[in-house]
């Protein structure tokens, strides 16, 4: 079991609980100022928050369906499936960032021009700020199987799948100007 850290981001206007051993991926090359990014040293797998401008839909279902679809595209997914959406409920921490949708799908992806996709599980949580026409956005992406013989196990994608839930249900937003 590893263990985890309260990381601060975007300069500490957002916290969450991740595991201590991931990577930030601005200490090995650029990432752009709307995105923090973390890997595993270990695997392919990889941690994305993402500050986005709000996607023209108001259904929470949709909300989250179009930021998958956006992904998809991003990695010129062959194919797409969505195979779970919720909206989180509950009480919320005593501060103002909102309930998540969550969404849970696959994509084959093509990598460097291989005949045979990789497979990627991709977690997604959308927390919708209205106030400041804003989609936070974090993603992980699982690649179970990949066409240069790299593969997780199931335990290992299980694994991930709570560190993501611990991710969500831990983000915190503590300095809403960020997003102005």
């Amino acid at each position: 079991m590893s263990t985890t850290a309260t990381r601060d981001l975007f300069g500490g206007a957002i916290t969450a609980t991740l595991p201590a051993e991931l990577v930030d991926a601005s200490d090995l090359r650029q990432v752009p100022d709307t995105q923090e990014v973390f890997l595993y040293p270990d695997s392919d797998i990889s941690i994305i928050f993402e500050i986005l401008q709000c996607v023209d839909a108001t259904e929470a279902v949709d909300i989250a369906k179009l930021h998958f679809g956006s992904i998809a595209h991003d990695n010129d997914a062959v194919e797409q499936t969505v195979i779970e959406v919720s909206k989180l409920t509950g009480e919320g921490s005593g501060n103002r960032t909102p309930l998540p949708v969550v969404l849970r799908g696959t994509q084959l992806v093509r990598k460097f021009n291989h005949a045979d996709p990789d497979e990627l599980r991709v977690l997604l949580a959308v927390y919708r700020l209205q106030e400041q026409n804003v989609d936070l956005v974090l993603s992980m992406n699982v690649p179970m199987k990949t066409s240069d013989g790299a593969n997780i196990a199931e335990g290992d994608f299980i694994t991930a799948r709570e560190t993501f839930s611990t991710a969500v249900e831990s983000l915190r937003i503590v300095d809403y100007d960020l997003f102005v």
